[in-house]
Order: C-alpha cells, then sequence, then structure tokens
C-alpha cells in the first residue's frame, strides 16, 4: 500500500529524534542540520524581505488604486448625473422662458394689431372729415354762384324790362324765360 508523502510528514514529526537516527533516517542531527536551518531561514527572511514585501506592497498599492479609480468613477458618475440634472433643469428653464417670450410676443402683436387699426380708423374718420368738409366747401361754393349767377340772371331781366317797355305778355315771357334758365342752372 503505498502512502502519500504528505501523510507521512505528520507521522515523521511524531517520531522521537533518536529513533530517527536510529533506524539511519531521513534527518541526521548534526552541525548541518542547524546549519541548512539557518540557511533555509535566511532565504525565507530574504525572501519574505525581497519578495513577499514588495509583492504584498504591489497588491495593496494595486488595490488601492483601484479602489481610488473606482472612488473616481464614482464621482465622475455622480458628477456627470448633476450636470445632467442641471442641464435638465436648464432646458426646462429654456423652454418656460421661451414659452413666455413666445406668449409675450404675441401679446405684443396683438396690441401693436389692434394700434394700426385704431390708427386706421383715426385716419379713415379724418378723411372722412376732411372729405365731408370739401364737399361743404363745394357746396357753399356753388350757393354762391348760383347766387351770384341768379343776381346777375335777376339783373338782366330787369334790364331788359327797363330797356323796353313791356306788355304784360312781353314781361311774362321774360319771367318764364328767366325762370327756364335758373332751372337749367340748378
Amino acid at each position: 500500500m503505498r502512502v502519500s508523502a504528505l501523510r507521512l510528514v505528520p507521522a515523521l514529526l511524531l517520531l522521537p529524534v533518536p529513533a530517527l537516527a536510529a533506524e539511519g533516517g531521513f534527518i541526521n542531527l548534526d552541525k548541518s542540520l542547524i546549519v541548512q536551518l539557518l540557511n533555509f531561514l535566511l532565504l525565507l527572511f530574504v525572501l519574505w524581505w525581497l519578495l513577499y514585501r514588495p509583492l504584498v506592497s504591489k497588491l495593496e498599492e494595486r488595490t488601492h488604486s483601484i479602489k481610488h479609480s473606482l472612488e473616481e468613477a464614482d464621482a465622475a458618475r455622480a458628477e456627470a448625473r448633476r450636470q445632467q440634472e442641471e442641464y435638465r433643469a436648464r432646458l426646462e428653464a429654456a423652454h418656460v422662458e421661451a414659452q413666455a417670450i413666445r406668449e409675450a410676443a404675441l401679446r405684443d402683436a396683438a396690441e401693436e394689431q389692434q394700434r394700426i387699426l385704431e390708427a386706421a380708423r383715426q385716419e379713415a374718420a379724418r378723411i372722412v372729415e376732411s372729405g365731408r368738409a370739401e364737399i361743404a366747401q363745394d357746396v357753399r361754393r356753388a350757393k354762391d354762384e348760383l347766387r351770384r349767377e341768379a343776381g346777375d340772371l335777376a339783373i338782366e331781366v330787369a334790364e331788359r324790362l327797363i330797356k323796353k317797355s313791356l306788355r304784360d305778355e312781353d314781361h311774362r315771357r321774360v319771367v318764364r324765360e328767366a325762370i327756364a334758365k335758373l332751372e337749367r342752372i340748378g
């Protein structure tokens, strides 16, 4: 039956040292064993000092670096979320401001339209009033002219009547002609 080497090690450690030496066993207890043990311990210390400590230091440094990178990534992620919320808030504020500007522009446009319409109405009223005044003035002039014409006609009739001695018939004929002339003018 084969016994594994790992099972022999604890068994060998339990055997008394003289028994191992008496059997011509594996370990000789002499000065070389102590020197080998010191060399082994010295080698273990040197390996620990030169390899294990720097390796552990590098691993700790790497762990610290990874933790630091993760913390920076978390901070960057949080900053990105904060900026995204800030941009979202700014965008929403810009939309609200744009809506307010649009409403103000529409309100201003409506007010301007009302002002223009009112100005157009006033201008139309002024033009109508001016036209009425001009027509009234033309009517006055026409009446004055008609009066002058009638006066002139009356004077002419009177002159004719005076120039001729008129009989009743002539007188009536002159008056009829004058009336007919007035009707043509009027």
